[in-house]
């Protein structure tokens, strides 16, 4: 029996979660409070906000089964060698936590991850334990994330699948290098099988629910997986190049990126500053211009400079625009949609109406102004039924003239 508090424990087990990016909501029921209180509440530890596809907003318990852990990477907070206090909740308790967080409208599910306690299996049997308890011993219907662990059974990984929304496999870093320097008990392969077992049974659960409608659900919300910036020497190409990859071979639902954040009694192999946070925010937006604005790997990647680093000061996008000049002015009355997805400044939703205004008049550029808020962005690479840019996309300062005078200092802190 622990010598600490359910709320001592909570609070230090909620702490050791945050750094875990890869929480976020997909396929839950919409949930209204009905006497308009508790929902979005940000109080006591644990609770955390992600986001649905629709754009809802969902609070989350989130939290580790345990900190302990019997593995040494260099780059986690709760690895072996670390002083930190530790603790550790029984599944009892984790299926007690949630209950009753969710009874009072706190929370609208649970994201549960853990270090490894005594193996890999028995920390596996143990999450899975509290996914299966909430579903089978309380009919507990809210969402449930689980991250599983590439080293146990694959088995066991399964079977998490079956009472969780969204499973997640962290690969950790981008390179095989990088992964054997600072995780020595990780193995990169493993991680990848793991993740491609987790793929082939989510397809199957899909196929069978086609023919036969009461098969079994197998984790709907899909699975993600996260990669740490900045603690290793894999520049923005690798890292684009690498999350490529996981989504064209395993149909990833979401790729997350957390930024390498010191820690204390860091080990001497790491750097000693985090990297910009808005390297992270250009890591988003190239992962956007490839899953949904029709840019390849490739693309992206041609947009980083000699270094194979994204710029800092100008969106991803418009870097490559500025790169491949050539490629514009787009007619905006008569472009193609992949090419209108490629003008700097215009979103999907700016696109799909300008594709159905122009189907009854000609689009002038006061027209496209009230479709975006990026005017000024948009004018040097489109044409209009009444513009025209001389000569915009040939100036030397074009980039100075398209970045903001007024750079968001806070996210290089």
């Amino acid at each position: 029996m622990s010598s600490l508090s359910i709320t001592e424990r909570l609070e230090i087990l909620a702490d050791a979660a945050k750094y875990d990016a890869s929480c976020a909501s997909s396929g839950t029921d919409k949930r209204h409070s009905r006497d308009g209180k508790g929902i979005g509440s940000t109080q006591g530890s644990g609770i955390c906000h992600a986001y649905a596809p629709d754009g809802r907003c969902i609070s989350l318990l989130k939290i580790l089964l345990t900190n302990h852990c019997i593995f040494d990477c260099h780059y986690c907070v709760n690895r072996k060698s670390s002083n930190v206090r530790r603790a550790k909740f029984t599944p009892e308790e984790v299926v007690d936590l949630t209950l009753s967080f969710y009874r009072r409208n706190y929370i609208e599910g649970l994201f549960l991850s853990s270090g490894i306690i005594k193996s890999s299996d028995h920390t596996m049997e143990q999450m899975t334990e509290v996914a299966r308890s909430l579903r089978e011993d309380h009919g507990f219907r809210g969402y449930i994330h689980l991250k599983t662990i590439p080293e146990a059974d694959q088995d066991l990984i399964a079977r998490a699948g079956r009472w969780a929304d969204r499973v997640s496999i962290n690969v950790e870093l981008p390179t095989e290098k990088g992964l054997a320097e600072l995780a020595p008990d990780k193995n990169g392969t493993r991680i990848e099988n793991a993740i491609a077992h987790i793929g082939n049974v989510i397809t199957e659960a899909k196929d069978a629910r086609k023919r036969f409608r009461h098969a079994p659900r197998f984790a709907p919300g899909g699975q993600s997986t996260q990669m740490i910036v900045g603690a290793d020497a894999a520049n923005d190409s690798q890292i684009i190049g690498r999350a490529g990859l996981l989504y064209s071979r395993y149909s990833l639902r979401r790729v997350y990126y957390s930024a390498f954040s010191p820690i204390s009694e860091a080990s001497a192999v790491l750097p000693l500053k985090r990297p910009p946070l808005i390297r992270e925010h250009r890591l988003y937006q190239s992962d956007w211009l490839v899953r949904f604005y029709g840019f390849s790997v490739t693309d992206v990647q041609n947009a980083t400079d000699a270094t194979g680093m994204l710029p800092l000061d100008i969106d991803p996008k418009l870097a490559w625009a500025l790169r491949y000049r050539d490629s514009f002015p787009v007619d905006i009355n008569a472009a193609p949609k992949d090419m209108l997805l490629r003008v700097p400044g215009l979103g999907t939703k700016a696109v799909g109406a300008i594709l159905q205004a122009r189907r009854h008049h000609r689009l002038r550029l006061d027209d496209l102004s009230r479709l975006t808020r990026s005017i000024a962005k948009i004018r040097p690479f489109v044409i209009t039924a009444n513009w025209k840019p001389t000569l915009l996309t040939d100036r030397i300062d074009l980039k100075k003239r398209l970045t903001p005078q007024s750079v968001q200092t806070e996210l290089f802190t």
